[in-house]
C-alpha cells in the first residue's frame, strides 16, 4: 500500500505532465499556422505595392525621358516646361497631407488602388493633346519635288516657300489655341501627382505596421530596387519611342527631312504615357482585394524569432492598437496641428527635413534637365541619351540601393552608423560631381552665333547673323535650318550661308555656290553645304565617354546612401507620427523641391539660349541651340550651390544625434543603477563609468 501511494503521486504528477505537452504542443502548432499566412499576407502586399512604385516611377520617368520632346512640340522654353512638370508635385500639395494623416485611419490598400486608378487618367489626359493639335510644324525649305533648280535659298522669300505635304499650314488664329494645348499636359500631370499621393506614405506605414521591426529596411530596398526598374524600362522604351517620328502613321515619311540628332526632331512623345495609363490602371487591381489590416498576421511573423517574448509583444502591440484606435476616434483638426507641433518641435527631424530637402531639389533638377544637358553638351539625340541613362545610369543605381537596404540588414545598423554610412555614401558621389565642370565640350561652331563668318571665336561683342557675305540675300532670323558647309562651320541656314543653288537626291538636300563658305576660307574649294549641323570633334566624344563613366559612379554612391537616410527620417520620430513624418516630408519636398526646382533649373537654363526658335504666327518658340559653356557651369554650378548647405546640416544632424542618444544611455544606465542597488545611493563615478562603456560600443 506504501508503494502504491508512493506511485500514484507520480503517476498523477506524471500523468499532468504528459497531459501537458500535447496541450503546449497544441497551442504551438496554431501560431505556425499563422505565421505562414501572416507572412504570406504581407509579401503579398509587398508584391502589390512594389508593381505600384513601378508603376509610379514609370510614369514619372516617362516624363523625364519626353521633357526635351515637349518643349519642341508645344513651343515653349525650359522655365514653361518645369512648370508643367512642376504639376505633379502641385497635385500632391493638394491631398498628400490629409492622405497621409487620415488615410492611415481608412482602407489602405483601397485608398492606395483608388489613386493609381486617378494615376492612370492623368497619364492619358497627358497624351490627349497628340490627337487634336494637328500635324507637328517645323522650319525647313525642303520641297517635295525634285525640281527645284530654279530655287535660290538667298533670294527666296520665306514666306512664299512650300509647304511639305501632309502638313498644311492652317490659319494663326487655330495655331494660337493650340499652342496652349500644353494646359492638359499640365493638368494630366496634375491628376497623376494626386492619385500617386497615397502609395508612398501608407504603403509604408503599412509594412512597418505589420512587420519585423529589421525586415522594414530591407523591404523598403526592395520597393526602390523595383522602382528603379520602372525608369529603366521607360528610359529603354523611351528611347525607342524617340526614333519614331511624332506623326508617325498619319504623314509621308518620305516627305521628312529632318533626322532624330535634329534639334527639330520630336519623337513619338504621347505613345509612352499612354502606356505608363495602362500600368497604372493594372496596378491598382490587386489592392481592392487586400485585407485593412494584418494584426494577427502580424503576431505570428514576429513570434518567429521572439517566442520568449511573447507576452510582451502581445501587450505592446495591444498598446499600440490602443493608439490607433485613440488616434481615430479623436481624428479632429486640433489632433491634426498637435501632431503637427509635436514634428517640427523634433530638432532631429527638422534638421534631416532640411538637409533632405536640399538635396532633393538638386538631385529633381538634375534629373528632369539630365537628357537635355547631354544633349546640348555632346550632342545626342533624344533617343541615345534616353538610352544611355537607361543602361549606363540606372542599372547601377538599382545595385546601390539594393545594397544598402541589405548592408543595413546585415550589419544591423544603428542610427549613428547609418547616419555615417548615408551621409559619407552621398558626399563621395558629390564630390564626384565637380568632374563634371571639366568633362564637357567647347561651345559648337555656329557662324553668327558662337563664332564669327571667319570660324572666329567672337571674344567681347556677340557676332551678328547678317554679314557682307550674305547682305544681298533676304534671310529670316526667326528661321532654324541650319547646313553644315565644308569648311565645317554651321550656318542658321543655307540663306545665310549666302548659297544660290540646291539639288535634292531622296532626303538629303545640297547647298552650291555659298558666298560666305567661298569667304571663310580660300583653301575650300567647294562652297557647297548638306543639312543639318556639323558633327562634334572628337575630342568631345571622348569626353562623354568619361562623363558618362563618373555619372555610374556618383549614382552609385548616392544610391548607396539612400536607403540609410531614409530609415533615419523614419527612426527619428515616434511610432504613431511615421506615416505623418513621411507625409510632411513628401509635402515639403514636392512643394518647395518638386514644384521650384524644375522652374529655377529651366529659368537658369533659358539664360544660355543663343537662338530661340519661332512659331508658326511668329510666336517665342523653343530654344535652338545654346551656349555650352554657360550652360555647363550653370546648371552644375546650381547643383553644387544646393547640395553643400545640405551636407553641413548633415554634419549637425549627425552631432545632435550623438548627443542625444548619449543622454538617453546615460538616463538608462542611470535609471539600471538605481534599480539594481536601491539601498545605496549610485555615486557619479559609476554612472560616468557606465556612459564610457555606453559610449564605446555606440557604434562597430
Amino acid at each position: 500500500m506504501m508503494k502504491q501511494a508512493d506511485i500514484d503521486p507520480t503517476n498523477k504528477s506524471a500523468m499532468e505532465i504528459n497531459t501537458k505537452p500535447p496541450e503546449e504542443k497544441t497551442t504551438n502548432e496554431r501560431p505556425l499556422k499563422q505565421k505562414t499566412t501572416g507572412c504570406q499576407g504581407i509579401k503579398v502586399f509587398l508584391a502589390a505595392l512594389a508593381f505600384s512604385y513601378f508603376s509610379k516611377a514609370y510614369a514619372g520617368a516617362t516624363m523625364k525621358s519626353s521633357f526635351t520632346q515637349l518643349e519642341r512640340r508645344f513651343g515653349i522654353p525650359s522655365s514653361t516646361a518645369g512648370f508643367i512638370d512642376g504639376g505633379f508635385e502641385m497635385g500632391n500639395l493638394l491631398v498628400i497631407a490629409f492622405v497621409s494623416y487620415f488615410g492611415a485611419k481608412f482602407h489602405r490598400p483601397k485608398i492606395i488602388a483608388f489613386g493609381c486608378f486617378i494615376m492612370s487618367l492623368g497619364s492619358f489626359l497627358m497624351a490627349l493633346p497628340h490627337f487634336f493639335m494637328g500635324y507637328y510644324q517645323y522650319d525647313t525649305i525642303s520641297f517635295t519635288s525634285n525640281n527645284i533648280s530654279s530655287f535660290s535659298p538667298c533670294l527666296l522669300n520665306p514666306q512664299d516657300l512650300p509647304t511639305i505635304k501632309g502638313m498644311p499650314r492652317s490659319d494663326c488664329d487655330h495655331k494660337i489655341v493650340t499652342s496652349y494645348a500644353w494646359i492638359f499636359v499640365l493638368l494630366g500631370n496634375l491628376l497623376r501627382g494626386i492619385g500617386e499621393t497615397p502609395i508612398t506614405p501608407l504603403g509604408i506605414s503599412y509594412l512597418d505596421d505589420f512587420s519585423r521591426e529589421e525586415d522594414v529596411p530591407l523591404y523598403i530596398s526592395i520597393l526602390h530596387t523595383i522602382a528603379m526598374i520602372g525608369p529603366l524600362s521607360s528610359f529603354l522604351l523611351g528611347s525607342v519611342f524617340a526614333r519614331l517620328y511624332v506623326d508617325v502613321g498619319f504623314v509621308d515619311m518620305d516627305t521628312i527631312t529632318i533626322s532624330p540628332t535634329d534639334v527639330r526632331w520630336v519623337g513619338a512623345w504621347w505613345m509612352g504615357f499612354l502606356v505608363a495609363g495602362v500600368i497604372a490602371l493594372i496596378s491598382g487591381i490587386p489592392f481592392l482585394f487586400l485585407p485593412k489590416s494584418l494584426d494577427k498576421k502580424k503576431d505570428a511573423c514576429i513570434q518567429k524569432n521572439l517566442e520568449p517574448m511573447e507576452s510582451n509583444i502581445d501587450n505592446s502591440h495591444g498598446q499600440k492598437l490602443n493608439i490607433e484606435g485613440g488616434m481615430a476616434d479623436s481624428g479632429q483638426l486640433s489632433e491634426f496641428f498637435k501632431s503637427l507641433k509635436r514634428l517640427l518641435g523634433n530638432k532631429l527631424y527638422l534638421l534631416l527635413l532640411c538637409s533632405t530637402l536640399l538635396n532633393a531639389s538638386s538631385f529633381i533638377g538634375y534629373m528632369t534637365y539630365q537628357a537635355k544637358y547631354m544633349e546640348q553638351q555632346y550632342g545626342l539625340s533624344v533617343s541615345r541619351s534616353n538610352f544611355i541613362t537607361a543602361v549606363a545610369v540606372l542599372p547601377v543605381v538599382i545595385i546601390g540601393i539594393f545594397s544598402s537596404g541589405f548592408i543595413m540588414k546585415k550589419c544591423k545598423l544603428g542610427m549613428i552608423c547609418a547616419t555615417k554610412m548615408g551621409y559619407a555614401a552621398s558626399f563621395i558621389g558629390f564630390a564626384l560631381t565637380f568632374l563634371y565642370l571639366m568633362l564637357g565640350c567647347d561651345n559648337h561652331p555656329v557662324a553668327g552665333l558662337t563664332v564669327t563668318y571667319d570660324g572666329n571665336t567672337a571674344a567681347q561683342n556677340l557676332p551678328s547673323l547678317s554679314s557682307a557675305c550674305n547682305s544681298n540675300c533676304t534671310c529670316a532670323t526667326s528661321q532654324w535650318d541650319p547646313v553644315c558647309g565644308d569648311n565645317g562651320l554651321t550656318y542658321v541656314s543655307a540663306c545665310f550661308a549666302g548659297c544660290k543653288n540646291i539639288t535634292r537626291l531622296k532626303k538629303e538636300t545640297v547647298f552650291h555656290n555659298c558666298s560666305c563658305i567661298e569667304k571663310a576660307g580660300a583653301v575650300w574649294k567647294n562652297s557647297s553645304a548638306a543639312s543639318g549641323e556639323c558633327r562634334r570633334s572628337d575630342e568631345c566624344s571622348k569626353n562623354f565617354i568619361f562623363y558618362t563613366i563618373v555619372k555610374a559612379v556618383s549614382s552609385f554612391m548616392y544610391a548607396l546612401g539612400a536607403v540609410p537616410l531614409y530609415m533615419l527620417l523614419i527612426r527619428s520620430v515616434p511610432q504613431e507620427l511615421k506615416s505623418f513624418a513621411v507625409g510632411l516630408m513628401m509635402l515639403v519636398i514636392r512643394s518647395l523641391g518638386g514644384i521650384l526646382a524644375p522652374v529655377y533649373f529651366g529659368a537658369v537654363i533659358d539664360q544660355t539660349c543663343l537662338k530661340w526658335g519661332s512659331k508658326p504666327c511668329g510666336q517665342k518658340g523653343s530654344c535652338r541651340i545654346y551656349d555650352a559653356v554657360q550652360y555647363r557651369y550653370s546648371f552644375n554650378g546650381l547643383i553644387i550651390a544646393l547640395r553643400v548647405p545640405s551636407y553641413l546640416l548633415g554634419i549637425i544632424f549627425y552631432l545632435l544625434l550623438k548627443k542625444t542618444l548619449r543622454k538617453q544611455e546615460a538616463e538608462k544606465a542611470e535609471n539600471e543603477c538605481k534599480e539594481r542597488a536601491p539601498l545605496h545611493e549610485v555615486t557619479d563615478t559609476e554612472v560616468s563609468a557606465h556612459r564610457s562603456d555606453v559610449d564605446m560600443n555606440t557604434c562597430l
